[in-house]
């Protein structure tokens, strides 16, 4: 019993291998790994490009191109590589997830190869239902090619052939398409994804006849002067992305073994849209789509790079995360940065068109960057009481630099401030406000206060006692009238004349505003919570302008009714000027004023009337 136990536990923990259904995995990588069918002519560049790589490695003059040719509804790409023997074909391409650059002698250069043999060759089954591998070693120059034919089934077939079949070494593969991929084989179509692909690759590639690379590369060819260059950048950038930049930016980072430029884009764009950055790795296009390669701060540049330092992922069409990419990213935001202190330095002009376009990804450069900030204060655009004028400009001019936090409090206190001779900075844009509160530590000195309710009000002319006095019974109904509402009336002198009243409030007091909005909906027990939490919040305030026409003839009635509706219409006057978001109570308070004063108009003119009427029956 015991032996039998033993042999049966020995031989549940034998070893057994993984089988793969091929078809299965095809459509895995179709669906899920790769984005297009495309990669597939990707796939095998890299393959033919890495052969190259590794017999150059061993015979550094050994001939370097690759040939495709399409024909038939098939595919054919020739290489002169290391090429395979029949030991290479069995250990390689028949397992999946085998590399090349493991083979025995490689492990020295294994930095220069792209890709992975084994999985390119299975991108292939996207397209084809057939591969036909002829290869000859260079290594061992007297071993017979071998062939090596598969199908999308997971069967495949090994042989070797006369050396008259290749009498060279290298590799072909053949491709045969699968039902409804033709088109993914034809001439035209692999031409240009041959030139997608490999236009940067360091060897001959050619279609047919057509060549595929174009080296050097736009931004290493020597021009015969800066304008030239720049007008030849132009074009390449409409040519790859579709539109004419602003600027060019060299990308030259020889310790990340980078080479590109950017592209200054030509219009405005959201900071949460992140544009593709076409990246090559060794001359191979690894992805039109690389949304990692700069701080996110650079949302609005176009780049186009080769790298031989990046990582790329399991499909090869994205970069991989690591410190490597964290090391370029920053690198790169330097020289985007450098490119920006240069035209600060000697083209003003240029940088006053790129800001006028770009000033927000600037100014969320300069949030974290102090040194940036500091360049950048004559030229950055800020809305103000007094302008559109940079901060420096700005605190120029005034001793304290006033800011608000919203468009919103901008609005409905910038005139009033104007006419005080008050200036204010509108903070409420992305970034404004920070950047405002950082003046202090890039220009010493400078006085730097939020702007409340407040501020507005003491900056506002006091009104005589006695017509304060007179105007009490007025001022009395008005306050009763907007009580329930959260809001203070108060009587100023101010200008301009035309504006009759003003709203003012801070955050304090649209907390309490909310807090005292959700008691009243509230039930028992929520009610008696918020009501704890009751603040000594400042209410907002209506300012009634003494100066103004209106104000004093409203001010000169008595009936109580008549005062609250015109307090509340210019309550809601008042609201509609700083453009505030209106609460329920305010839309009900609107409609309940615009009624209410139909009704006196129509009331006043029917009681104008009747005698009229009446005078005009006695006439008969």
């Amino acid at each position: 019993m015991d032996s039998q136990t033993s042999q049966s536990s020995q031989s549940s923990q034998q070893p057994h291998t993984f089988q793969v259904d091929l078809r299965g995995l095809v459509d895995l990588l179709s669906h899920h790994l790769y984005s297009s069918p495309k990669v597939y002519l990707r796939e095998l560049l890299q393959n033919a490009v890495d052969a190259i790589t590794a017999r150059r490695a061993e015979e550094p003059d050994a001939p370097a191109r690759v040939r495709l040719s399409a024909a038939d509804g098939g595919l054919r790409v020739e290489d002169s590589g290391v090429g395979l023997t029949e030991a290479d074909v069995h250990s390689l391409l028949a397992t999946i997830g085998r590399s090349s650059k493991r083979a025995e002698g490689l492990q020295d250069v294994r930095s220069d190869f792209l890709g992975q043999f084994g999985i390119g060759l299975l991108a292939c089954f996207v397209v084809a239902e057939r591969i036909r591998v002829v290869s000859r070693s260079a290594r061992t120059p007297d071993a017979p090619p071998v062939e090596w034919t598969a199908r999308d089934d997971g069967s495949y077939t090994v042989r070797t052939l006369p050396h008259e079949e290749r009498p060279e070494p290298g590799t072909t593969v053949h491709l045969v398409a699968r039902a409804g991929a033709g088109e993914w084989l034809a001439e035209p179509r692999v031409l240009a994804l041959a030139r997608d692909f490999g236009s940067l690759l360091p060897y001959d590639v050619r279609v047919g006849d057509e060549a595929v690379t174009d080296l050097p590369a736009a931004w290493d060819r020597p021009y015969p002067s800066p304008a030239d260059r720049r007008v030849a950048l132009a074009r390449h950038c409409h040519e790859l992305f579709g539109f004419t930049p602003l600027d060019a930016i060299e990308l030259d980072v020889p310790l990340a073994g980078i080479r590109g430029v950017a592209y200054v884009l030509p219009s405005a764009v959201s900071p949460a849209q992140r544009g593709g950055h076409r990246v090559h790795l060794k001359g191979m296009l690894l992805t039109e789509r690389g949304e990692q390669l700069l701080p996110d701060w650079a949302f609005f540049v176009r780049c186009v790079l080769d790298t031989d330092s990046l990582r790329p992922t399991a499909s090869r069409e994205s970069l991989y995360e690591d410190e490597t990419l964290a090391a370029v990213r920053e690198a790169l935001g330097g020289r985007i940065r450098s490119w920006l202190t240069g035209l600060a330095a000697g083209d003003p002009e240029r940088l006053a068109a790129f800001l006028a376009v770009h000033h927000l990804g600037v100014k969320s450069l300069a949030r974290h960057d102090r040194e940036m900030l500091r360049t950048m204060l004559p030229w950055l655009p800020f809305e103000t009481t007094d302008g559109r004028l940079s901060l420096e400009e700005f605190a120029q001019r005034h001793p304290v630099v006033h800011f608000t936090r919203t468009v919103e409090e901008y609005r409905q206190v910038a005139p009033i401030a104007s006419a005080q001779g008050v200036g204010v900075v509108n903070g409420g844009y992305t970034y404004d406000g920070e950047l405002v509160e950082a003046l202090p530590s890039v220009r010493p000195g400078t006085v730097v206060a939020e702007l409340d309710a407040d501020t507005v009000t003491a900056h506002l002319d006091g009104v005589d006692p006695a017509d304060e006095l007179a105007l009490a019974g007025f001022l009395a109904a008005a306050r009763a009238r907007l009580h329930p509402l959260g809001c203070d009336v108060v009587l100023r002198a101010f200008h301009p004349l035309s504006v009759p009243a003003l709203h003012l409030d801070d955050r304090a007091a649209r907390h309490e505003q909310a807090r005292a909005q959700a008691e009243e909906q509230a039930d028992d027990l929520w009610a008696g919570i918020l009501g704890s939490l009751r603040g000594s919040a400042p209410r907002a305030r209506l300012v009634l302008n003494h100066l103004n026409p209106l104000i004093r003839r409203i001010g000169s009635l008595h009936d109580p009714g008549l005062i609250g509706t015109a307090t509340e219409s210019l309550y809601g006057q008042a609201l509609l000027m700083a453009q505030r978001p209106l609460r329920p109570a305010d839309s009900a308070l609107l409609n309940r004023a615009f009624i209410g004063l139909l009704e006196w108009a129509t009331h006043g003119e029917s009681a104008h009337r009747e005698p009229t009427e009446g005078r005009a029956a006695d006439d008969e």
